[in-house]
C-alpha cells in the first residue's frame, strides 16, 4: 500500500477542500509529476497510469515531442484571437478535415463539451430542432451538452434543459427507425459509450444509422471525444468502420493534456455555420494547434498499430484469467471495460490505487482501462497479474 500520510499531502488536500467547489468530492491523491505511463504523488509514491486523465494523455506524461512543440510555439506566439489565422491552426484543420471526409470544415474549441455545443448549433441551422440521442449517452456538462446527455442524475438538478431531444435505447435499430422522421435535425451517438461502461454499438448499427438519417434528410452526428484520435486504434473509429458522418466531435487525446477540441462538419453541413453564428476566444490558438499537430505526428509513427495489438492482447489476457468476478472485456483498442459479475467497481479502484494502479469505474460493475497509447504488453502484464488480488480486495 502506498504511504500517503505525509504532512505535505495532507496539507494540500486540506487546502483543496477549503477553496475548491465540491464538484468532484475530495481527491484521493495529489500528483506532482509524471513521466511516460507513470505518475508520482506528493509523497514520492509511483503509480502506473491506466486512465490517462480519462483518455486524455494519449502519449503519456511529459512527452518530449509535445513538450517541444508547445514550448517552441509559446516562445514565438501564444495567442492572436480568431480575427487572424496561424499556420499551425490551418495545418491542424486540414488534417482533421481529411480524416473526417471530403469537403469537411473545422471549428476549433477547448474541450469536447464545447465541440458538442458547436455541433448542436450547427444542427439548428438546418431549420429543424429535433435531436434523437441515445440512452446511456454522455456528451458534456454545459446546459446544451447536458440536454443531449441521458443519465438522469446529471440532468435532473438543471431541468428544464434546452433543446428538443428524444432518447432511444442504445443499439436498438428498430427504435431508431421509429424515432427518425422528416422533423429530425440529427441523430447523435457515440461509437462506444465511455461513461456508460465502455459499451460498443452493435455491428452494423453505424451504417444503418447513416442510411436512416440520409433517408430522412437528417444529419448523422458522431461524438468521438473519447473514442477518437487513436484511442481505439484508429484516428476516427466511425471512419474505420466505413461510415462518413455529417458532424464529428473530437477532443480529449488530441492535445495530450493541452486543452483542444474540434467540431468537424462534412459535406453540406460544412457550410451551415456562418460569421456571427458562433465563436471561441481561445479555440484553435497557436499553442493548442502545435500540441495537436505534434500528437498527430506521433500517432502516424506506429502508435496506432501498438494500440490495436496491445488492446487485443490485454482483453484476451484478462479473460484468460477465468476469474469468477470477471464476466468479459469489451471495447476496442486501448479503451477497454472489464465487466464484473458484482457491483464492486469502486472497491477495486481503491484497491488498485493503493497498489499503484490508476483506473476508474464508470459504472459500479465496470472497470475502465484507458492507458497512454504508447504502453506495451510488458508494462500492462503486471496489472493483469495483480488483477485477481485487486478484485478480491475490492470485494471486501
Amino acid at each position: 500500500m502506498r504511504e500517503t500520510g505525509t504532512h505535505e499531502q495532507k496539507d494540500i488536500l486540506g487546502r483543496y477542500d477549503a477553496v475548491m467547489m465540491n464538484a468532484f468530492g475530495s481527491p484521493k491523491r495529489v500528483f506532482s509529476h509524471g513521466e511516460g505511463i507513470h505518475l508520482v504523488d506528493a509523497d514520492g509514491n509511483r503509480y502506473v497510469d491506466l486512465l490517462a486523465g480519462i483518455a486524455v494523455n494519449s502519449l503519456g506524461h511529459n512527452h518530449p515531442a509535445v513538450n517541444a512543440a508547445i514550448t517552441s510555439q509559446l516562445s514565438r506566439l501564444g495567442h492572436v484571437s480568431n480575427f487572424f489565422a496561424t499556420q499551425g491552426q490551418v495545418q491542424l484543420a486540414e488534417r482533421l478535415a481529411a480524416a473526417a471526409g471530403e469537403g469537411a470544415r473545422v471549428f476549433f474549441t477547448n474541450s469536447g463539451t464545447e465541440a458538442n455545443e458547436a455541433a448542436f448549433k450547427v444542427t439548428r441551422l438546418t431549420g429543424r430542432t429535433r435531436i434523437v440521442a441515445m440512452e446511456g449517452s454522455f456528451h458534456g456538462r454545459t446546459m446544451g451538452a447536458l440536454a443531449l446527455t441521458h443519465t438522469p442524475k446529471y440532468r435532473a438538478p438543471f431541468e428544464p434543459l434546452p433543446g428538443h431531444v428524444e432518447f432511444v435505447p442504445f443499439g436498438d435499430l428498430e427504435a431508431l427507425e421509429r424515432a427518425v422522421d422528416g422533423a429530425t435535425a440529427a441523430v447523435l451517438l457515440e461509437p462506444i459509450q465511455g461513461e456508460n461502461g465502455i459499451l460498443p454499438l452493435p455491428q452494423g448499427y453505424l451504417a444503418a444509422a447513416r442510411r436512416i438519417t440520409r433517408d430522412a434528410g437528417a444529419l448523422l452526428w458522431v461524438d468521438e471525444v473519447q473514442t477518437g484520435i487513436g484511442r481505439c486504434g484508429e484516428l476516427l473509429l466511425h471512419r474505420a468502420d466505413g461510415v462518413t458522418a455529417d458532424l464529428v466531435t473530437v477532443a480529449k487525446g488530441l492535445g495530450n493534456g493541452f486543452p483542444v477540441g474540434a467540431c468537424i462538419a462534412v459535406g453540406d453541413a460544412a457550410n451551415l455555420l456562418q460569421p456571427g453564428n458562433h465563436g471561441s476566444t481561445f479555440g484553435g490558438n497557436p499553442v493548442a494547434a502545435a500540441a495537436a499537430n505534434a500528437v498527430l505526428d506521433e500517432l502516424a509513427s506506429g502508435v496506432l498499430e501498438n494500440v490495436r495489438q496491445v488492446g487485443h492482447w490485454f482483453a484476451a489476457a484478462v479473460e484468460e484469467l477465468h476469474h469468477p468476478l470477471v464476466d468479459h472485456v469489451r471495447g476496442r483498442g486501448l479503451l477497454r471495460g472489464i465487466v464484473l459479475t458484482e457491483d464492486i467497481g469502486q472497491g477495486v479502484v481503491d484497491a488498485a490505487l493503493d497498489g499503484g494502479w490508476v483506473i476508474n469505474a464508470p459504472r459500479p460493475h465496470v472497470l475502465r482501462i484507458a492507458p497512454p497509447l504508447i504502453i506495451t504488453r510488458d508494462e500492462l502484464r503486471p496489472f493483469v497479474d495483480a488483477l485477481p488480488a485487486l478484485l478480491e480486495a475490492g470485494r471486501g
